[in-house]
């Protein structure tokens, strides 16, 4: 008697779907218009780059690419430690005030020098960009006091020990192009300047800034395009087309292992991966019940879907933020008991509980894998679940502000830009019943005790006060169960033997100026 074939697991849907995939993309590679020439390096991204400023635009490679044509007075190294590029010295010498001076025969690509008041717009510009993403991390923004030519005072109410850090972020532009918004021309002081663009596929060539003020990159040019598909960066490395991709898959990453002139690396990484809880539902509806967050939360099996799905791509997160942020702490654990679920949600007398979950393509590795398992994890403690994937470029943000429709739960991916617990606490958690009047709050979270705990905190100069206060915010913070499951994404980038001199940083960027190739 002939046996029926065994039922595919869902891995191995997913490997024949990514395989079926492969096949596709080299179908579409067989051609190629040609392989990288020996001065230009190639990058794919999995998400579509619209701009190289980063008002609004911040996902990981991003960063790689928008300080590649634009600079800030400081930056982050790979170990996520504060060093000047366009200041030559920043220095806090009083609690509520930084002394800055700028570095000697700075100039932009177009040769015109970078001027005090272009750290003064460029603060102003990024504070009223409309939904502006940096705006979030700043407790208060500084003032600029002009002390001479090259030097000024960062003036703040309250004292800001991680201005340093913060300051990072923004990039300067002449003061007179710029603008409180997400600028899609202008020069910058970086070693490339764009010399073609494409906005809509999400294409630019970057050349080389012959008056890069920090000497010649080694680099004669910087290909960047967008490939949504997962497969068609991975066959696009393997041919040589490509020459570094980020956010795979571990699948992807198995296939790339061994492989003669590929190389991966990866290291712990910053961003922090969540299904956070929408918080603007009407105190009547069950999720606005902590008691109802938290029961959900036990219906999630966290190490099945980090050893199984995202086979150890990723860390746990004991608390609610990345364990590896300066400043995290272990302040609770996500446990997987669905018979407590059930029987919490049944005492609750919440009953056909039906949940929409929103997220975009490509926001990390795995995502549609790992919402397919939540699904029927829901599914399994009695929740109806309906999933709703967006395309990159789509109406997401509409609908995370409550603008675009209803929902219940986000997969989200979000970013510290700093490196410290303390910023993306600030980012998410400190929301005011005025910030939600523009829809500026993270998914209507508005906890004022919590809220309170976090500004302390950001204003504490003394280290170990600052600690015991970061700990007790993030203890505040669990107790109100935003997230269903968080996860650390590991950094990760796959690239050609033929590229050196890359380090991969924490926040999983690299800075191009030292990229250089093999002859």
């Amino acid at each position: 008697m002939t046996q029926p074939p065994a039922p595919l697991s869902r891995r191995g849907l997913f490997r024949l779907g990514l395989l079926a995939g492969a096949g596709t993309a080299l179908a579409s590679c067989a051609t190629p218009t040609g392989l990288p020439g020996p001065g230009t390096l190639n990058l794919a991204l999995n998400r579509s780059l619209v701009s190289l400023d980063n008002k609004l635009n911040q996902f990981d490679a991003a960063v790689t690419v928008q300080r590649a044509v634009r600079q800030g007075l400081t930056r982050l190294t790979p170990d996520l430690k504060v060093e000047p590029v366009l200041a030559e010295s920043i220095t806090l010498t009083a609690p509520t005030e930084w002394t800055v001076k700028l570095r000697e025969g700075v100039r932009y690509s177009d040769g015109s020098p970078v001027a005090v008041d272009d750290v003064a717009v460029a603060l102003e510009s990024y504070r009223d960009t409309d939904g502006g993403f940096l705006a979030t991390f700043f407790p208060e923004w500084p003032k600029v006091q002009r002390l001479d030519d090259r030097s000024f005072k960062l003036v703040t109410d309250e004292p800001l020990p991680i201005l340093d850090y913060l300051m990072t972020n923004i990039l300067i532009t002449p003061a007179a192009a710029n603008r409180p918004e997400e600028l899609q021309t202008g020069v910058g002081t970086g070693p490339y300047i764009v010399t073609r663009s494409d906005r809509g596929a999400g294409t630019y060539r970057l050349s080389r800034n012959q008056n890069y003020w920090g000497g010649a990159p080694l680099l004669d040019q910087v290909d960047v395009r967008f490939l949504p598909g997962e497969s068609s960066r991975v066959v696009s490395l393997r041919s040589g087309e490509i020459d570094v991709i980020d956010s795979i898959t571990p699948d992807s990453v198995e296939q790339l292992k061994g492989l003669s002139g590929v190389t991966i690396e990866t290291r712990p990484g910053t961003r922090l991966t969540h299904l956070f809880y929408n918080f603007r539902k009407p105190r009547t509806h069950p999720l606005s019940d902590v008691r109802v967050r938290e029961a959900l939360s036990y219906a999630i099996d966290g190490p099945s879907l980090i050893n199984d799905v995202l086979q150890n791509a990723v860390v746990p997160v004991n608390g609610v933020v990345p364990p590896d942020l300066m400043g995290a702490a272990e302040v609770g654990e996500f446990r997987h008991d669905p018979d407590r679920a059930r029987q919490l949600l049944r005492d609750l007398g919440v009953n056909d509980l039906q949940m929409t979950i929103i997220w975009e393509s490509g926001e990390f590795a795995g995502d549609s894998q790992v919402m397919e398992a939540v699904y029927e994890m829901l599914r399994s403690v009695g929740v109806g679940v309906k999933l709703q994937q967006f395309e990159p470029g789509g109406d997401i943000s509409a609908w995370r502000q409550g603008k675009g429709g209803d929902w219940d739960l986000l997969a989200n991916g979000y970013a510290s830009p700093t490196g410290l617990a303390v910023t993306m606490l600030q980012g998410m958690f400190t929301g005011t019943p005025e910030k939600e009047k523009t829809r500026d709050t993270y998914h209507g979270y508005i906890v004022p005790e919590v809220t309170s705990l976090i500004r302390e905190a950001s204003s504490e100069v003394d280290e170990t006060e600052r600690a015991d206060l970061l700990r007790q915010a993030q203890q505040a913070v669990w107790d109100t169960w935003p997230a269903m499951w968080a996860f650390a994404p590991k950094a990760v980038v796959a690239r050609r033997d033929r590229v050196g001199g890359m380090t991969l940083g924490a926040n999983n960027s690299y800075d191009l100026t030292t990229v250089k190739l093999a002859a």
